[in-house]
């Protein structure tokens, strides 16, 4: 006998590959409403939280999305390229950053970029294309030694809705014991990379972040 639950999860983990694919695609243009909306304004925030972790000054960013990031780390004085797989948001990213940086379409499992290019690769709220073998081995591949990739996997907003609505889906920061950590690192030790999870507290939320180095 099939399990509801395990079908349920499923058919939600399909849609959610069909909403994303949409977003960042033809639907690229409403990316921003959305994800201001779904985090009460709080998104750009959320990305900026990675800068302490970062290491070093030639940095690459994993799905740039619309280029918020980007434009934000530019006035640190790194060397910033992002790689996106969906035409329409290196389109979004170059009309708000302009030709600063080097953006380039192309797939994470397949970096365009030669051996040891980056001090650190970052990822803000990839899907699970981050955890893909191909990918991680690419990544390490591309890192320099002691070079980072930072990953901020999830957040979990404390406003009172969201926070009833992660904790129904079994989102919520609660569920992420140390059983779970271990699995979330997993793909990334497998990987040869030393890695480590934190959960930070900012304004309203609490984010989940993966910090995995080239040793």
């Amino acid at each position: 006998m099939s399990n509801p639950h395990f079908f349920d999860m499923n058919l939600m983990r399909r849609f959610m590959r069909v909403f994303f694919y949409l977003l960042y695609h033809p639907f690229a243009f409403a990316y921003d409403f959305v994800a201001a909306f779904v985090s009460f304004g709080q998104w750009k925030n959320w990305g900026r939280s990675i800068l302490p972790f970062i290491s070093g000054t030639r940095i690459l960013e994993l799905g740039h999305g619309p280029g918020h990031l980007q434009r934000f780390l530019s006035d640190f004085g790194l060397i910033l390229f992002g790689l996106d797989e969906s035409t329409q948001m290196i389109r979004l990213a170059k009309k708000r950053i302009g030709k600063k940086q080097k953006l380039t379409r192309g797939l994470a499992q397949h970096l365009p970029f030669t051996d040891e290019s980056f001090s650190s690769v970052i990822s803000t709220f990839p899907t699970e294309y981050i955890f893909d073998s191909e990918t991680l081995s690419e990544i390490r591949r591309c890192l320099q030694s002691g070079g980072r990739l930072i990953v901020l996997l999830a957040a979990f907003p404390s406003n009172g809705f969201l926070k009833w609505l992660y904790k129904v889906t079994g989102e919520s920061p609660e569920a992420l014991d140390e059983s779970i950590k271990s699995k979330m690192k997993e793909p990334f030790v497998k990987a040869g990379l030393h890695t480590e999870t934190q959960i930070l507290d900012v304004k309203s939320s609490r984010l989940f972040v993966v910090i995995a180095e080239k040793r």
